[in-house]
């Protein structure tokens, strides 16, 4: 029985010389386009059926990583991702 789950990534990088906010962004366009959608500035999420989908994303995400800068990558389950609480301060 495959188990829903979501994979976040979490990143910071480097963007002061223009090269590095390329790579940053060839970065955030391979995410979007392997289906991550943004949950806020750099921490992005995607949903997968399983292990396995969870495994060949982690290998997809391995060969896109940016030289520099620091990426994190955390596996939770649909029910752990649905308990998220929005804090959000006084305006």
């Amino acid at each position: 029985m495959n188990r829903l789950m979501r994979i976040l990534v979490m990143f910071d990088l480097p963007v002061k010389a223009k090269a590095q906010r390329r790579v940053a962004t060839q970065f955030r366009n391979f995410l979007i386009k392997d289906g991550y959608h943004m949950v806020q500035f750099s921490v992005y999420a995607r949903v997968c059926n399983g292990t396995d989908s969870i495994e060949a994303h982690r290998r997809r995400l391995l060969l896109a990583l940016p030289p520099k800068g620091s990426v994190r990558m955390l596996v939770v389950t649909e029910k752990q991702y649905g308990a998220i609480e929005i804090l959000v301060g006084k305006p």
